[in-house]
């Protein structure tokens, strides 16, 4: 197939960019914070000790109501402090790996 110059041009030649200084900052924060969401990730996503409603409903991937459910009966613990509800991440380890399910298929 016959290209023409116009094709080559367009698909073959690359406009020069310019990398500065701010930009390999700001590719450094970027890349470091993808190796630390990875390392959260293979760590069970839990770093800090205390955790805020809204990061156990992240990541237990769970609705205000279901986490609300689970305080309500018991199932995991929390502390409140003014209006605010904590609960301990290794408490939340515990009880997910006290209601572990494990199929004999």
């Amino acid at each position: 197939m016959f290209h023409t110059v116009a094709f080559l041009k367009k698909h073959l030649i690359m406009p020069t960019n310019i990398v500065t200084t701010e930009d390999l900052k700001v590719f450094k924060e970027e890349l470091l914070s993808g190796i630390t969401d990875l390392l959260n990730q293979q760590q069970g996503g839990v770093t800090k000790k205390w955790l805020k409603s809204t990061d156990v409903m992240k990541l237990l991937e769970i609705s205000p109501g279901t986490l609300q459910n689970l305080r309500i009966n018991g199932t995991l613990p929390f502390s409140k402090i003014g209006g605010l509800i904590y609960y301990d991440a290794q408490d939340i380890q515990e009880v997910l790996a006290e209601n572990k399910v494990y199929n004999k298929y």
